[in-house]
C-alpha cells in the first residue's frame, strides 16, 4: 500500500472496492518485484492503474505522454484508456527496465499503439511536434526534474488538455516541516509551482503517493 498516510485499514479497504487489475498487470507486478527489487518501489499502485484508464478515458485522449516507464505497468494502463486511433509516447532512460515493459505490451495487446524514446527526457521531450497538441501527460520520473518536464509539455498541451504528476505527497512527508530530504524539497518546490500557475487549475488527489491533476484553460 503506497498511501501511507493513511490509516492501514483504510488503505485496504480502498484498495478491496477498487477494480483489480488483470493477470497480465499482475504477472507483471510479480515479475517487477523479482527481477528490480527495492527499485519495485517505483511502480504505480494497482489504484493508480485502475484510475490512470478511466482519466484517459474519461477525457478522450488521443495523443497521451508518459515520462517514466520503468517495467510498464503505468503505460499499459494509460494505452488501454486511449481513443480509437490514439497513440502514447513513453520516455525512459532504461534499456533494461523498459525491454520488461515491451514483453508485457505485447501481452496486453497494445504494443502497437506505443513509440518508447529512449534517452533523456528533457532532451527527447523536444522532439514533440507542437500538433498534433498533447492530450494527456502522465509524469512519474526523476523528481528534481519535474519542473522540466511540467514546461515542455505545457508548451505541447491541448487546452483542456491534462498532465498527471506521481508522488507528490512524498509519503506525506511534504506536510512536515521536520522532513528536509531532497525529494522533499523538490517535490514542494513542484507543488508550489503548480499552485501558483495561473495557466491551469489543479487538484491533489490522495491516491497512492500523490497523484495531481493539472488542466490547462
Amino acid at each position: 500500500m503506497k498511501a501511507t498516510y493513511l490509516d492501514p485499514a483504510v488503505g485496504q479497504y480502498l484498495l478491496a472496492h477498487t477494480t483489480l487489475p488483470d493477470e497480465i498487470l499482475d504477472a507483471l507486478a510479480v515479475e517487477t518485484r523479482e527481477l528490480t527489487g527495492d527499485d519495485a518501489r517505483m511502480q504505480i499502485s494497482p489504484d493508480q492503474g485502475s484510475f490512470l484508464t478511466m482519466i484517459t478515458r474519461l477525457c478522450g485522449a488521443r495523443n497521451a505522454v508518459e515520462v517514466g516507464t520503468f517495467t510498464g505497468y503505468s503505460s499499459i494502463c494509460l494505452a488501454r484508456g486511449l481513443a480509437p486511433g490514439g497513440g502514447l509516447t513513453c520516455f525512459d532512460v532504461s534499456e533494461e527496465w523498459t525491454a520488461i515493459a515491451r514483453r508485457y505490451w505485447e501481452k496486453a495487446q497494445v504494443a502497437d499503439l506505443i513509440d518508447l524514446r529512449i534517452g533523456p527526457a528533457a532532451e527527447r521531450l523536444l522532439e514533440l511536434p507542437q500538433h498534433p497538441a498533447v492530450d494527456l501527460a502522465f509524469i512519474d520520473a526523476d523528481k528534481a526534474a519535474y519542473p522540466v518536464y511540467y514546461e515542455l509539455l505545457m508548451e505541447r498541451l491541448a487546452p483542456g488538455g491534462l498532465i498527471l504528476a506521481d508522488n507528490t505527497l512524498r509519503g506525506g512527508r511534504v506536510a512536515d516541516p521536520a522532513s528536509d530530504e531532497e525529494t522533499v524539497r523538490h517535490m514542494r518546490a513542484f507543488n508550489d509551482m503548480v499552485t501558483a500557475d495561473e495557466r491551469t487549475t489543479s487538484v491533489m488527489l490522495p491516491i497512492a503517493d500523490g497523484l495531481t491533476m493539472i488542466r490547462k484553460h
